[in-house]
């Protein structure tokens, strides 16, 4: 038998395994269209809600007071008082004082003599008055008896009245003299907590030097200020509540004080919230936050969620979002530039080339790039 006899089949299967292979190349060559990006769209909304008015307050002692020297001289005494390390130091912010306790002294001695002199000198005019006023009153019987000239009885009484007024006068810088030896001790005219101290032992202070600030920290204030535009809504009395950073509970207050004039430059009304704080939780100088209550917005934003809002990758701070219009029949994403601006809630106010009612991508916006056709999804 032929070779070409003996392998048919062979031949055979040559022939359908190469129209396989062409047929299989022809279908390669067409291209597969590529799925399109699924991504969900909101439509840019003008905000319409409410804003909150907060405002930042300084928190103040109720009563706040400097103590100042009215005696001059050096410092030689402080309030001791034992720290937390077991020893004695000086008196410091924070401790808490009686009233009347007597926190600094300053030198006694010079006042003490001063003291001692003019005693003397009282001592001596109360003999003077003492005795011219029995003179006088000889001469007064005297002159009641036709005894005594007229010319006499005058001096008698002029010298009388002289001794009596000297007396006075020197009773008077005895007392003065006195008072200046007690205002060598500065004492704290109520119970209150030491704000500061700004002496130490051996400290030179002319009268009127401030050497404590002390306050009453039982109660304290907020204090704040608010514009015209809601000082209606502020009211004597009224209930507030006061929040700060340091404490997660809500301090209620009373609103107790609203200033009748505005501050010159920021044009502001001061407003006082007086709030309980027995456990001194609430420190001098803490940033607290109050919201008054609701307000319209006077201009409403255009908003979309904080997803929409998506940054170029170039290091700077520009901003954008990919509105999505018809095109051909499809959906098509296109990025603008926008400007971000004050949040509610989820959503962000933004100013750009954007308008009222065009949809933009809420998610899928990170991996869209601009003039790319995309599937939106219910």
């Amino acid at each position: 038998m032929p070779a070409r006899d003996r392998y048919p089949s062979a031949t055979a299967f040559l022939c359908v395994a190469a129209y396989t292979f062409v047929a299989g190349c022809r279908g390669e060559s067409k291209p597969q269209e590529k799925p399109l990006t699924p991504v969900s769209v909101v439509r840019i909304e003008q905000y319409a809600g409410s804003e909150g008015v907060n405002y930042s307050a300084s928190i103040v002692p109720y009563v706040q007071v400097p103590l100042a020297f009215k005696s001059a001289g050096y410092v030689t005494e402080i309030l001791q008082r034992k720290g937390v390390d077991g020893r004695t130091r000086n008196i410091q912010q924070g401790d808490w004082v009686k009233k009347d306790t007597v926190l600094a002294t300053v030198r006694q001695d010079d006042y003490r003599h001063a003291v001692e002199q003019y005693a003397g000198s009282v001592e001596q005019a109360q003999a003077a008055a003492q005795k011219s006023a029995q003179d006088f009153a000889r001469a007064s019987a005297l002159y009641a008896a036709n005894a005594m000239t007229q010319p006499d009885y005058d001096a008698a009484k002029a010298t009388n009245e002289s001794a009596q007024g000297s007396l006075q006068t020197a009773q008077a810088v005895l007392d003065q003299a006195k008072q200046s030896l007690a205002d060598c001790e500065l004492r704290v005219p109520m119970d209150s907590t030491v704000l500061s101290r700004n002496v130490e032992l051996g400290t030179l202070v002319a009268g009127g030097t401030t050497g404590f600030v002390v306050g009453d920290i039982h109660l304290v204030k907020a204090v704040f200020g608010v514009p015209d535009t809601v000082l209606s809504g502020v009211t004597l009395g009224r209930k507030q509540a006061v929040v700060t950073e340091t404490y997660t509970q809500e301090f209620i207050g009373q609103v107790t004080a609203v200033s009748p004039q505005a501050d010159q430059k920021s044009r502001t009304f001061q407003v006082e919230v007086t709030i309980p704080n027995e456990r001194g939780l609430l420190k001098a100088g803490m940033v607290a936050t109050l919201d008054l209550g609701q307000a319209k917005l006077q201009h409403p934003p255009l908003v979309v969620p904080l997803s929409a809002i998506v940054s170029v990758n170039d290091g700077s701070k520009n901003f954008s979002v990919f509105v999505v219009t018809q095109e051909s029949g499809r959906d098509v994403a296109h990025r603008r530039s926008v400007t971000p601006g004050e949040a509610f809630g989820n959503r962000v106010a933004i100013t750009g080339n954007v308008a009222l009612g065009e949809r933009v991508i809420a998610n899928g916006s990170t991996i869209v790039v601009d003039g790319q056709a995309v599937r939106v999804t219910p």
